[in-house]
């Protein structure tokens, strides 16, 4: 008798075991994608330690940086086509927003290819996309033309152009920029790698002047912030930002 109590206290508690290892794990949020394919149409082949940046992007404000709601690096690149998926949570689109993808390719952090104009898509569609990316035009000894030469600003993204207050802008070798802005004199630290620039740091003297001043002078850090690469040609200086939209325009100062 006390034989068969203890085999059902022993195996009566098995369902109850199996029932409880047997409890379904918490679902996770749902998950979309974006697909498809970067090329480009020059007939040369990538080294193999290019890397590949594709991102997914909420473009919607003109006057302010990009958010990035995905992004697939894939290192090393291989050859195009080169095959992108771009994971995402889908509860972050929002009606009426713009979103687009945007792309490039590096060789040891040196921009070689680029994603020129804007790829606006729907997030939420199963279309496979296709980025056509344009080779960044390489310079002999690029530096020389920008460093030492005092700036004029013309343009800034978000303003237009700009006349008075004069503004001005200059980089050096040492990795020091700064000017004079539309109020303040500013200072920031400057990286400039063949044909990529980057300002940080930025800081400045703390004049108050007339609300539009200001205004302007604000665009002008917040541009700056954003450079990602730049030209020098015929006496001008153009900034472009990372999708490669122009931002700051200077002229040099005689």
């Amino acid at each position: 008798m006390l034989d068969r109590l203890a085999e059902f206290l022993v195996f009566g508690f098995v369902p109850l075991v199996v029932g409880i290892l047997a409890v379904p794990e918490l679902s996770v949020a749902a998950e979309k994608a974006v697909r498809g394919e970067v090329i480009y149409r020059e007939r040369i082949a990538l080294p193999p330690n290019a890397v590949l940046s594709v991102q997914l992007a909420d473009v919607s404000l003109a006057d302010a940086p990009a958010r990035i709601i995905g992004e697939q690096r894939i290192k090393p690149a291989g050859q195009v086509p080169i095959s992108f998926e771009i994971k995402f949570d889908p509860s972050v689109i929002q009606p009426r927003m713009t979103y687009a993808l945007q792309a490039r390719i590096t060789v040891d952090d040196r921009l070689m290819f680029i994603s020129d104009v804007r790829h606006q898509l729907d997030p939420l569609t199963d279309a496979p996309q296709t980025i056509l990316l344009k080779m960044v035009t390489q310079r002999a000894e690029p530096k020389a033309f920008v460093f030492g030469q005092l700036w004029v600003v013309d343009y800034v993204d978000g303003i237009g152009a700009v006349a008075a207050p004069q503004a001005t802008f200059r980089v050096s070798e040492a990795g020091k920029a700064g000017g004079s802005g539309p109020c303040n004199s500013y200072f920031a630290t400057a990286k400039v790698d063949g044909q990529a620039i980057a300002i940080s740091g930025i800081g400045s003297t703390f004049k108050a002047c007339a609300p539009e001043v200001m205004a302007e002078e604000k665009a002008l850090f917040d541009a700056l912030a954003r450079a990602a690469s730049y030209n020098v040609e015929a006496g001008k200086l153009t900034i472009s930002d990372k999708i490669g939209r122009e931002i700051l325009r200077f002229s040099a100062a005689s």
